[in-house]
């Protein structure tokens, strides 16, 4: 599992007049992956309490934002102020489906081979750069440069 966060020990701020985000938490190191408002779902646990498929409130140039409602708090008994354990990793409903496709995609440039020699930490990251596009235009984008990356190995 990729976590995003992982143990981490997070404060609950309370931004008084800011409608579903009065309540929020702030993610670290979460500034540089990319997705529009809906495209970025995470799920995981707030102090063992776990949470599915909950939107990352994007932020410009900034760390990402989560929303903790009423119901997550009352399960959790905190509110402002208070430190939560936080566990979140990015969903990615589409992965199975977009791998099969990127390998078509190399297959059909004729890099398939050239990708498969290069070590797993190598083709996890050309990987992940893909799958983690905000839109399809962006991934279609990723995958024409990891072809031509590849091109140059041959």
């Amino acid at each position: 599992m990729n976590y995003i966060v992982k143990d981490e020990k997070l404060v609950i701020q309370y931004i008084p007049g800011n409608g579903a985000w009065t309540y929020q938490l702030i993610i670290p190191n979460t500034k540089n992956i990319k997705g529009k408002w809906g495209d970025l779902k995470v799920s995981g646990t707030i102090d063992n309490y776990i949470i599915k498929n909950k939107n990352l409130g994007p932020v410009k140039n900034a760390d990402k934002k989560l929303s903790l409602n009423a119901d997550l708090r009352n399960s959790i008994n905190k509110g402002a102020g208070e430190i939560v354990t936080v566990t979140l990793f990015l969903e990615n409903q589409n992965n199975v489906k977009d791998l099969s496709m990127i390998m078509e995609c190399f297959k059909d440039a004729e890099v398939l081979a050239v990708f498969k020699k290069l070590e797993i930490e190598d083709q996890n990251e050309i990987l992940k750069s893909i799958t983690n596009s905000a839109t399809e235009d962006q991934e279609v984008e990723k995958i024409l440069k990891a072809i031509e990356r590849l091109q140059k190995l041959k």
